[in-house]
């Protein structure tokens, strides 16, 4: 089992292009799991946590409401900011310069199977993350607010 997670710090890229390499890296995984059923392997596959800052950038996640995108289209253009219907779930989520991104992109059968605590777990890092360096962080409606 391959508990190890290769960090990446992919700087300053388009939104865009940072969810085209999640893509990759997530079909690199599923075509190993298949190679490995297919042909009775055991080949482990990659855990991958990037890193990342986007410019600004707006997603509608598949539960969202377009009614909660607070900009027109006028103002996106003059914030020079892109906008995209994603498949994740969640709804309006803004990324802009000087915000850290980091994706995880884990083969959870090495961990547990259990995407809601994985999602808790999750949480809890970055709250406790956030104390270290002063900040109070918590649930609220949902999301993750400091």
């Amino acid at each position: 089992m391959n508990k190890k997670v290769q960090l990446q710090d992919l700087g300053s890229i388009a939104y865009k292009e940072a969810w085209d390499y999640q893509d990759k890296l997530f079909q690199s995984i599923i075509d190993v799991k298949l190679d490995n059923r297919k042909n009775g392997l055991e080949q482990s596959t990659l855990n991958y946590f990037l890193f990342v800052e986007h410019p600004h950038v707006y997603t509608l996640g598949k539960s969202g409401n377009m009614n909660n995108l607070l900009v027109s289209e006028n103002e996106l253009i003059k914030k020079d900011a892109k906008f995209y219907k994603i498949n994740r779930g969640g709804d309006i989520t803004y990324h802009g310069p000087g915000q850290l991104v980091a994706y995880p992109i884990f083969d959870l059968d090495y961990f547990f199977t259990d995407i809601h605590k994985y999602m808790r777990y999750l949480e809890e890092a970055v709250i406790l993350t956030l104390k270290d360096f002063g900040i109070t962080g918590r649930k609220e409606n949902g999301a993750l607010c400091c």
